[in-house]
């Protein structure tokens, strides 16, 4: 089969062999190539199967066509499903994706940072860790588009980000469980300062105040991040212990404390829901399959990583010395699925 070449793909677009080496070397936009063309041309490359050979484009324009996907752990399934997403999208552009997890650790990030760096890619997705704000600022800097995923930074709002409404999605829940008839709702979280897990926190707070429900700080189970799974699971059993029959409604804000509440609750012996109503933030196969079917806060991980992915090429496409006005992070709902455990 012949190789199809940019000559091929300027006859069959109906613009110059010119043209169409500008928008495959990436520069289209310095050369004032208007958006319409560019798209043309990308979409009838991508018809015909085109295939640039990377290490020659890379030589000639310092493109590797590789992004940088940094999130908190590749095995839990939210950030999964989220690689797997913009790993599809990125295929669309022609782009691979390089990914790899912090576990939440910040010297971790960095090195991951400096990593992806010297591997020359041309732009980052990134799920921050709490102390990353300044790398993240230097990468920028040094005009390497950056995509904040999941979490943000409030300060830093000329850095664009893609996450769920955790405000809103926790006082849909929270709201749900109340009209429900439940006053005593105790919520499990993490020990996390970044903005997302704070939102969260605070909407659990709002509806409560809202609906005149006294706040009760022994309903309230912040876990160490770095706690461990049996030290985990531990302290969610003695929430149990500790408040009895006090609690009748328990809302998990994160998919992994979720399961493992599903098991401290399995080895107490605890009926859902008719001892016990279980909601939590984020679903995840093991919600759906077991019986009491789990009730989530399901988040649109394939639009949040869809939605990183164009802003990212977005940016890519451009020279990298525009200033970006500061926006506030693009926010996207969640939908609560109520099954039988409530």
């Amino acid at each position: 089969m012949k190789k199809v070449s940019i000559s091929d793909i300027a006859r069959k677009a109906g613009v110059s062999v010119s043209t169409v080496s500008f928008v495959m070397n990436d520069k289209a936009v310095k050369m004032r190539i208007s958006r319409e063309v560019i798209e043309k041309v990308e979409n009838v490359a991508r018809e015909m199967g085109y295939r640039p050979n990377q290490l020659a484009r890379g030589l000639r324009t310092g493109k590797t066509k590789t992004i940088g996907l940094i999130v908190e752990n590749i095995s839990n399934a939210f950030f999964a499903t989220l690689a797997k997403t913009i790993e599809d999208e990125a295929k669309k552009y022609d782009y691979k994706v390089v990914y790899c997890s912090t576990d939440n650790d910040d010297e971790k990030a960095r090195d991951l940072i400096n990593m992806l760096s010297q591997r020359q890619v041309d732009g980052y997705i990134i799920t921050p860790t709490p102390e990353l704000a300044q790398e993240i600022r230097k990468l920028q800097a040094e005009n390497k588009p950056v995509v904040l995923i999941d979490r943000y930074f409030p300060e830093f709002n000329e850095i664009p980000a893609v996450l769920v409404d955790n405000y809103e999605g926790v006082a849909a829940g929270t709201e749900y469980l109340v009209g429900k008839g439940y006053r005593k709702i105790a919520i499990v979280t993490i020990e996390n300062e970044m903005a997302h897990m704070k939102d969260r926190l605070r909407a659990y707070y709002d509806v409560l105040r809202r609906h005149d429900i006294a706040v009760d700080e022994t309903l309230v189970n912040i876990v160490p991040y770095h706690a461990g799974r049996d030290k985990s699971l531990q302290q969610i059993q003695d929430l149990f212990k500790g408040a009895g029959t006090s609690i009748d409604a328990v809302f998990f804000l994160t998919n992994y404390l979720g399961v493992l509440g599903i098991e401290a609750i399995k080895n107490m012996q605890i009926r859902i829901p008719g001892q016990l109503a279980l909601l939590c933030f984020d679903d995840n196969d093991i919600f759906r399959l077991y019986t009491p079917t789990i009730s989530v806060i399901r988040q649109p991980i394939e639009a949040i990583g869809q939605k990183a992915m164009a802003t990212l090429i977005e940016r890519l496409k451009h020279t990298g010395s525009e200033v970006y006005p500061g926006a506030d992070p693009i926010q996207l709902l969640p939908e609560l699925i109520a099954r039988e455990s409530i």
